[in-house]
């Protein structure tokens, strides 16, 4: 099976990555900045040697960035998981229009155009499956901002249409809803010892996701096993999004 993962030369993408690799996937690797990719892709070989890695520099917020990481996903492919994204953490009276924009081009229209310019491979290859890499910004309100929340509620409708459109075509389309996860980005915020303990306080489980949780979910959902499922959202977020009072 061939898969290719965006945002994958760290967190999430890079523990997505290393799932399919075990796995026995080939990959085709995205990411914008091509040095931290080539060591995500040297380090995953050297676990797996026999791994199959390709490795594209590509910013998927741009026209161009897309045309060339479609250009190498090749005529068929089976998994393709949109996990690319990005965040300006600001109330929204002190956002920009183009910050705003900014978000969005990185987060729902790349997520967008991927799964569109990817279809024909998709359907050459199908048996398929998408996964979005959404978050539960976009199930109910965080301080990550409206932009974000926006972005990401997004790509849970989007993955819900699309799991119609194109199941008789043999392309399942489901997304993930994480939480805080140790991540570059997010550590930008939980390295705060106060705000960590806030988000541990709203967590049933008592503590942060880790990368790998997430890239199992998202592992789970290509496989076989999950087979008869489709236009789904899976919160991985240590029961946050169904904490009441």
């Amino acid at each position: 099976m061939r898969a290719l993962v965006t945002g994958a030369s760290s967190g999430i993408g890079l523990a997505t990555a290393r799932e399919f690799a075990a796995l026995g996937a080939e990959l085709v690797l995205v990411a914008r900045e091509p040095g931290k990719l080539e060591r995500a892709a040297d380090e995953i070989a050297a676990g797996l040697p026999d791994c199959s890695v390709e490795v594209i520099s590509a910013d998927l917020a741009t026209a161009e960035g897309r045309q060339l990481a479609c250009a190498a996903a090749g005529r068929e492919l089976q998994i393709l998981v949109n996990n690319a994204g990005t965040n300006v953490r600001k109330r929204m009276a002190d956002l920009t229009f183009e910050e705003y924009r900014l978000v969005q081009r990185a987060n729902l229209e790349s997520c967008f155009e991927m799964c569109r310019l990817l279809h024909p491979a998709l359907v050459a290859g199908a048996p398929a499956s998408v996964v979005n890499n959404a978050s539960v910004a976009g199930l109910t309100h965080l301080r990550t901002g409206a932009p974000y929340g926006m972005s990401k509620a997004g790509m849970i409708q989007l993955t819900r249409n699309l799991a119609v459109e194109w199941a008789a075509e043999g392309i399942r389309v489901n997304a993930v809803a994480p939480w805080y996860i140790r991540t570059p980005l997010a550590d930008q915020v939980l390295r705060d010892p106060e705000f960590l303990q806030t988000v541990i306080d709203r967590t049933p489980m008592g503590r942060v996701g880790e990368s790998e949780e997430c890239a199992r979910a998202i592992a789970f959902l290509c496989m076989p096993a999950a087979s008869y499922v489709t236009g789904q959202c899976l919160a991985v977020d240590g029961g946050f999004s169904v904490f009441g009072f």
